[in-house]
């Protein structure tokens, strides 16, 4: 049997398929399926309050899952999908709490990657498609990454190579009215101002709760500093501590470091290579990582959301 048919077989089966999405591999399951979904909170150890996004095969199948189609769901829709975007809208009748965390939306998003968009047609469903690790670690970007997590947890993994982004979608809230973005992503603020003509609000107290928001997130398992670049200098002192680093400047001579990466200036590679630098970092026998923080302009919005997340306290 091929591939992609065993896939959606292994999900009409209420199975576990992890698969490559342009951002991160999800840990899918049959969105329909209670049991499945909740097999998959099981398998990472995710708070049964924290909602999952549903991958659908095209904006045509917004309505099975939402109650209403907002203007600026449309136009985004039309922009971005298939891509790195997951909407929030207000739940149709019939979606489960599995999905929502309780809530009363739910996340969804046409994924941009060639092997993900196949099983979502073959399979003819929504897929409920988390990031395919432990929850609150490091999010996986390859096939590898998925067996080193998840091996023995899940049916089958369709490897589609590295992640072409590598960092989770954008995700906006239109339930409320205006576009709040609830985590930056490969979309920027920008973007989606120049499709809307409006400009996006801040999450507030109200905003529904979003995959990947809580305050610790995306974290290795060794404890991880985040240094500006004046405290770079100092990232020396504090005792004999075997440290693993990442940097945007060359090892200096002499440097004792378990491991030292040269980090990308350009933003979007170096969230192409963001989580797999920190697994090499996590992995690297050091006590503590240290990351230079990176600049404070709009494009690194989406990288620097993902270290604050990940730092230690």
């Amino acid at each position: 049997m091929p591939p992609i048919k065993e896939a959606a077989a292994i999900l009409r089966r209420g199975g576990l398929v992890a698969f490559p999405t342009e951002t991160v591999y999800g840990l899918g399951a049959d969105a329909s399926n209670p049991a499945a979904v909740e097999r998959i909170y099981r398998v990472k150890g995710r708070p049964s309050a924290h909602p999952v996004i549903v991958h659908i095969a095209d904006a045509g199948q917004l309505r099975k899952w939402a109650r209403e189609i907002p203007e600026h769901a449309a136009r985004l829709a039309a922009r971005f999908w298939p891509g790195p975007l997951t909407l929030v809208l207000q739940r149709a009748p019939g979606v489960g709490d599995q999905l929502t965390g309780g809530q009363d939306t739910i996340g969804l998003r046409v994924p941009g990657h060639p092997v993900a968009l196949a099983l979502l047609r073959e399979f003819g469903g929504g897929i409920a498609a988390p990031s395919a690790n432990r929850f609150g670690r490091i999010s996986p970007t390859s096939a590898e990454h998925v067996l080193s997590d998840l091996n023995g947890d899940v049916d089958m993994i369709l490897d589609g190579g590295p992640c072409e982004i590598g960092i989770e979608s954008t995700i906006v809230d239109l339930s409320r009215g205006g576009p709040v973005v609830l985590r930056p992503g490969r979309i920027g603020e920008q973007d989606l101002a120049e499709t809307l003509g409006v400009e996006s609000s801040p999450p507030d107290s109200a905003a529904p709760r979003a995959p990947g928001a809580l305050q610790s997130h995306y974290a290795p398992r060794r404890p991880l500093r985040l240094l500006s670049a004046r405290d770079w200098a100092m990232r020396g002192q504090g005792g004999p501590v075997r440290r693993a680093v990442m940097s945007f400047h060359a090892r200096p001579a002499g440097d004792a470091s378990s491991i030292w990466i040269e980090a990308s200036r350009d933003p979007q590679r170096y969230a192409h290579d963001l989580y797999a630098n920190l697994r090499a970092l996590d992995s690297s026998g050091c006590e503590e990582i240290l990351v230079e923080e990176p600049p404070g302009s709009p494009a690194w919005a989406a990288i620097r959301d993902r270290l604050s997340r990940a730092r230690s306290g």
